[in-house]
Formats: C-alpha cells, sequence, structure tokens
C-alpha cells in the first residue's frame, strides 16, 4: 500500500499541466538564428557598425544643446544598451558555438570511421600483397624460365641434328647400295 503513494522508478510519472503554458519554440529555428547572428557579430562589417552608432551617439550628446542631448556625459544609458547587447550577445555567441561543436563531433566521429575503414583495408592489402610475395618466391622467374627455354631448345636443336644426321645417312646408303 505504501508502494501505490511512492513513485516507483520503473514506472513513468504522470505528466502534470503546467499551471502557466510555457513558451513553445523550434530549437533548430533558434539555433539557426543564434549562429547567423554570432557569424554578423564576428564580421568587419558589423565592427564598422557599431563603431558608427557609437560615434554618432557620442557626437550627438556631445554637441547638441541639452533639451536635444538625450544622455549626458558619462554616457550611462550608452553603457546601458552595450551591456543589454552583450547580455544578448554572450549566450546567442555560446549556443552557436554548441551547434558547431556537436556537428564537429559528428564530422570527427564519421572521419574516424572513414579511417578505421581505411586503416582495416590497409592492412588487408599488406597481408595480399605478403601472401603474393611469398607466392611469386615459389614461382619460377623470368632468368630461371629463360634458361630452361635456352636448354629445352638446345635439346631440340640437338635431336633435329640427330635427325638430320640419320636422314641423310639413310639417303646414302641406298646411293652406296645402288652402286653396288
Amino acid at each position: 500500500m505504501a508502494e501505490t503513494r511512492r513513485a516507483r522508478l520503473d514506472t513513468p510519472r504522470e505528466q502534470r499541466r503546467p499551471l502557466v503554458p510555457r513558451p513553445s519554440y523550434d530549437s533548430d529555428t533558434f539555433g539557426v538564428f543564434a549562429e547567423q547572428f554570432a557569424r554578423f557579430m564576428g564580421t568587419a562589417k558589423f565592427l564598422i557598425y557599431m563603431t558608427l552608432f557609437v560615434a554618432a551617439w557620442v557626437a550627438w550628446n556631445l554637441t547638441m544643446p541639452d533639451d536635444l542631448a538625450f544622455d549626458a556625459y558619462p554616457f550611462i544609458f550608452l553603457t546601458l544598451m552595450l551591456s543589454l547587447q552583450a547580455s544578448y550577445a554572450a549566450p546567442l555567441i555560446l549556443l552557436a558555438q554548441n551547434r558547431q561543436e556537436t556537428r564537429d563531433k559528428v564530422v570527427a566521429e564519421s572521419d574516424r570511421q572513414a579511417n578505421a575503414r581505411a586503416h582495416a583495408d590497409m592492412e588487408f592489402l599488406a597481408r595480399e600483397v605478403a601472401s603474393l610475395r611469398m607466392a611469386i618466391n615459389d614461382m619460377a622467374t623470368r632468368d630461371y624460365l629463360r634458361s630452361e627455354l635456352r636448354s629445352l631448345l638446345a635439346e631440340l636443336d640437338d635431336r633435329a641434328i640427330e635427325r638430320e644426321g640419320e636422314r641423310r645417312s639413310e639417303l646414302e646408303r641406298p646411293v652406296e647400295r645402288a652402286s653396288d
């Protein structure tokens, strides 16, 4: 009975409906936005725009009369704006870096698997080359074949000479018999 009141670890808990609905968003879309934002912040164009913005801000507040200047000399509002931008930029840049790190891990794993396959292929080819070398050592070499063919040719020449000699001797015998 006590077990039914307590949550068991082998059964999932019932999902509770939140009191306040949470806003939903697509994490991939948000991640793509973060990557684009981080890429833009890492460009010279962003630095030029930011420099022009700050220079215009300072120039406006230094040169305009007091009733048109909206930020006095210590530029506290400008500092607040830059701090706000940095507080939003840092997490977005970190999110973009995390996504890039995940992609890099996938690529590294793919490279590792390709390297493992290439290594296995190289080992297989090395074994094949070794077996071919061993088989070649058992085979007749070109020089050996040439010497064997030369000896066979010499033997055939000797036989041909012997046969020619036998034919001549047979041809000469009937001529000698006819003269007897």
